[in-house]
């Protein structure tokens, strides 16, 4: 997956998080299916950013950018600070 695609993606989900949240106002979906659908994206978004993050580090190391992988929701949730 490219650069240009993670971004697409992540966009995509940022789009998708407004959505539900517009739906939410205009009562369209309840706020525990809202909550639910949020954390779902939430944690995509996470794994996108990552694998972004990934990909740059090994461009900066001279590495190959395509041999970066998406990482468990498992995993890039439970980072620590």
């Amino acid at each position: 997956m490219s650069d240009d695609a993670i971004h697409d993606r992540i966009q995509g989900l940022i789009d998708t998080e407004h959505d539900l949240r517009s739906k939410l106002g205009a009562g369209e979906i309840s706020a525990d299916e809202e909550h639910e659908r949020l954390r779902n994206i939430e944690t995509q978004l996470d794994q996108a950013w990552d694998l972004l993050r990934q990909r740059r580090a090994k461009r900066e190391f001279g590495e190959n950018p395509g041999e970066a992988e998406a990482r468990s929701a498992t995993t890039v949730e439970n980072y620590r600070n």
